[in-house]
């Protein structure tokens, strides 16, 4: 049996891998304005179609449909030919509360009650 695949046959293979994972994905990476699909995203990085995106570099906001997961600054690490791979310098992860300055007790109370009456 043999292993070996025309260069047609490989690069529709490659083409259909490719769709599948820009329609699973719900994650996108966002400078600025623009806006591109991720392809596959990991710990430290993550890839971009090379036929759709440019060499980004910088701050970028990786949100998962509308939630905001990240911002990161990256830098382009290398292209494999179909995507380009960026990896992570920095990458914070998104809260949609500021931090706290202190320690609250998770059985603390919420609010304080005044005395009614008079």
């Amino acid at each position: 049996m043999s292993t070996y695949l025309s260069k047609e046959v490989q690069a529709g293979i490659d083409a259909a891998r490719k769709l599948a994972e820009k329609r699973k994905s719900r994650y996108r990476v966002v400078q600025g304005a623009t806006t591109f699909r991720i392809l596959r995203l990991w710990e430290s990085g993550f890839t971009l179609d090379v036929e759709t995106a440019p060499q980004l570099r910088g701050l970028v906001d990786i949100y998962d449909g509308g939630r905001h997961l990240y911002q990161c600054l990256i830098v382009t690490s290398e292209s494999d030919g179909s995507e380009w791979r960026f990896d992570f310098k920095r990458n914070t992860a998104a809260a949609d509360k500021a931090p706290l300055d202190f320690y609250r007790a998770p059985d603390a109370p919420i609010a304080l009650l005044g005395k009614s009456g008079g």
